[in-house]
C-alpha cells in the first residue's frame, strides 16, 4: 500500500501542505489519457532487467533518469513511462523480487498525475529532494537492507550518477548494504528496439519530419534563427511529441563563416541568398529520432549546389548503403573515407546510434567506439547517419543526417523528407 493520506479523508483539509503532498486516491486526472505501451512489453522489459540482474549478482538496483540530453528520462523511463524534469533524476527502486518504485521529485496534484501516467503504480514523492530518504524507506521494507544494491547512471555518456548527497545518505542509512556503480548497464537491454519501441521512433521521425517542413516555411528574409526554432519546436509538440533539441543557424551562402548549425540560435536576421544548416531531434514517449537538411534562402551558387550534389549527397548514401545487418561497423567508417578522398573534409563524427537518444555506436573519422556485441549491425538498432561535410578551408559545411531502422533488408528511414537540398523562393 502505497504511504499517504486518502484523498477522501482530507479533501477538506487541501491548504495544509503537510496532508496535500502526501495525498493518494484523489479523482483528480482521472480523465487524463496516456498512451502506453502493452503489459507484455513491460514484462519483457523487467524480465530482461532481472535476467541482468542475476548475472551481475544484485538484489536491488537504484535506475535513475534525468532530464539532460544524455539521458532523456533513461532506465526510469524505461521502467515507467515517466519523463521528468523537475530534478536532476528522479529513481526507481527495482528489486530482484518484489514491487518496484518510483521515487518521484513532487508531492500533490503533481504526484497524482505522475501515477496516472506511470506503469509502476508504487510512486512516492521525494518529500522536498530527499530522495534517498525514500529509497532506504522502500528498500528495508524490501527485507534488502544487507543486500547486494547496484546504482545505475543518470547520464550513460558521460558517466554521471546520482548526487553525492544521495550516496551518503544512502551509505549511512544502510551501513550493512554492499554497493555498486553499474557502468554501461541499460545500453545492452535497449541497444535493439522491440516492436512496440521501434513504433515510437517512427513516430519521431515523423515529427521530425514535420518540424523541418515547418521551419522551412519560415524560412524567409526577416525571420530570425529562435523564429525558426519556434517553428520547428511548435510541430513536435503539436505531433504531441518532445523537443530534444533545435540546432539551427545561417550563414551568407556567398561569404560563409559556418559548418555546423548554431546550438543556441541566435537573434541573426535571415537574409536573401543565406543557407540555414540544423539538426533536429524530436522525442516521442521517451524514444527521439534526428533530422538535418539544408534550406537555401534563394537559389544557391553553383559551387554551393556542385558541393552538396558531389559530396554531401555521395557520402551520405555510401554509408547508408552499408547500414544492414551482416555489416560491421568499420564498413561504415571506411565509406566515411569519400571526404578526403573528394578533397574535403568533415566533422569527426559520422554515425551514431540511439537508445533513447543518440548513444552508442559511434563512428568516427579514425575510430569505434562500440560494444563487442553491437560492431555487427543487428534489425532492431537504429542509427542516425549523420555526416557532416566540410569544405577544405574549414569556413563551409553543410549536416546532413537522417534516422534509420536496422531491419533484414534495407535500412528504413523513419522520416519522409526528401534527401535533396530546399530552395525556397
Amino acid at each position: 500500500m502505497i504511504p499517504g493520506y486518502p484523498f477522501a479523508e482530507i479533501k477538506d483539509r487541501l491548504d495544509d501542505w503537510r496532508v496535500f503532498n502526501n495525498m493518494v486516491d484523489s479523482p483528480y486526472y482521472r480523465d487524463a489519457i496516456y498512451e502506453q505501451f502493452s503489459p507484455a512489453e513491460y514484462e519483457r522489459r523487467y524480465d530482461a532487467l532481472r535476467k541482468k540482474m542475476r548475472s551481475r549478482g544484485l538484489d536491488c538496483v537504484i535506475v535513475p533518469g534525468g532530464p539532460n540530453h544524455w539521458s532523456f528520462g533513461g532506465g526510469m523511463l524505461w521502467l515507467s513511462g515517466h519523463w521528468e524534469w523537475h530534478a536532476m533524476a528522479n529513481y526507481v527502486v527495482f528489486p530482484l523480487e518484489g514491487e518496484s518504485t518510483l521515487v518521484y521529485s513532487m508531492g500533490g496534484t503533481h504526484i497524482e498525475a505522475t501515477r496516472r501516467e506511470s506503469a509502476i503504480k508504487d510512486v512516492r514523492q521525494s518529500r522536498g529532494g530527499r530522495f534517498a530518504e525514500v529509497m532506504v524507506e522502500r528498500i528495508k521494507e524490501l527485507g534488502l537492507d544487507r543486500g547486494r544494491i547496484g546504482i545505475l547512471e543518470v547520464d550513460p555518456r558521460f558517466h554521471d550518477y546520482l548526487p553525492v548527497n544521495q550516496y551518503n545518505a544512502l551509505k549511512e542509512a544502510l551501513p550493512n548494504a554492499t554497493f555498486s556503480f553499474e557502468s554501461g548497464f541499460m545500453h545492452e537491454l535497449v541497444y535493439k528496439k522491440s516492436a512496440e519501441e521501434l513504433q515510437c521512433i517512427r513516430k519521431a521521425g515523423k515529427l521530425c519530419e514535420d518540424a523541418m517542413r515547418a521551419l522551412t516555411a519560415r524560412c524567409k528574409p526577416g525571420v530570425t534563427e529562435y523564429q525558426l526554432k519556434a517553428a520547428a519546436s511548435g510541430a513536435i509538440l503539436d505531433g504531441g511529441g518532445d523537443v530534444d533539441f533545435a540546432i539551427i543557424g545561417s550563414t551568407p551562402m556567398r561569404s560563409p563563416a559556418m559548418i555546423f548549425g548554431n546550438p543556441r540560435p541566435s537573434g541573426r536576421v535571415l537574409k536573401e541568398g543565406d543557407i540555414v544548416i540544423m539538426e533536429l531531434a524530436a522525442g516521442y514517449r521517451g524514444y527521439s529520432a534526428q533530422i538535418g537538411s539544408p534550406i537555401c534562402v534563394g537559389e544557391p551558387p553553383k559551387e554551393v549546389r556542385r558541393f552538396f550534389n558531389d559530396i554531401v549527397l555521395p557520402g551520405f548514401e555510401r554509408m547508408v548503403a552499408v547500414a544492414r545487418p551482416g555489416h560491421h561497423l568499420e564498413e561504415m567508417r571506411d565509406a566515411g573515407r569519400i571526404y578526403r578522398e573528394k578533397g574535403a573534409q568533415s566533422r569527426p563524427i559520422h554515425v551514431h546510434g540511439i537508445d533513447f537518444v543518440s548513444s552508442e555506436p559511434h563512428i568516427f573519422t579514425d575510430h569505434i567506439q562500440a560494444e563487442e556485441y553491437e560492431r555487427v549491425l543487428q534489425p532492431g538498432m537504429v542509427l542516425v547517419i549523420e555526416p557532416n561535410a566540410v569544405t577544405a578551408d574549414g569556413m563551409f559545411g553543410i549536416f546532413f543526417g537522417h534516422t534509420f531502422i536496422i531491419t533484414d533488408g534495407e535500412p528504413e528511414c523513419v522520416d519522409g523528407y526528401p534527401w535533396e537540398m530546399t530552395v525556397v523562393r
